[in-house]
């Protein structure tokens, strides 16, 4: 099951460091959508959002503290969802169509994550010496 694990975190986290980059490297539109999760228009603050999520991504991938770094994703895949994919704000039916599956999207991420948030940890096996 650990071999599993390993590859869901690293599939899992592909998304999250492609899109980091992308966040860091071109915010574009993304300073001007804070507003509407009521935070003010900072391209500073996406760039940091972004490199938040590359280090999360990558620490997620390669299992370093996987369920801190499934917490740091979270905590900003929330508010990013709402903030990119506000699909109930869309006139166009294109449009929202395309923010719905976005949305739909960052929720099986959101889902993924507290599974690796919640998982059991493995119980250590104690040794017992026979004499």
């Amino acid at each position: 099951m650990g071999l599993i694990k390993m590859l869901a975190r690293m599939c899992m986290a592909g998304v999250f460091i492609v899109g980091g980059y992308q966040a860091f490297t071109e915010p574009g539109q993304r300073p001007k959508r804070l507003q509407n999760v009521g935070l003010p228009e900072s391209e500073e603050l996406v760039k940091l959002n972004g490199a938040t999520i590359i280090g999360a991504g990558v620490m997620l991938a390669l299992g370093i503290f996987p369920r801190l770094s499934a917490l740091a994703l979270l905590g900003s895949l929330i508010p990013t969802t709402l903030a990119g994919h506000p699909f109930w704000l869309e006139t166009d039916e294109k449009v929202r169509q395309q923010q719905t599956i976005q949305f739909c999207k960052n929720l099986g991420l959101v889902g993924g994550l507290l599974l690796v948030l919640f998982d059991p940890k493995k119980k250590k096996e104690k040794i017992v010496v026979v004499e």
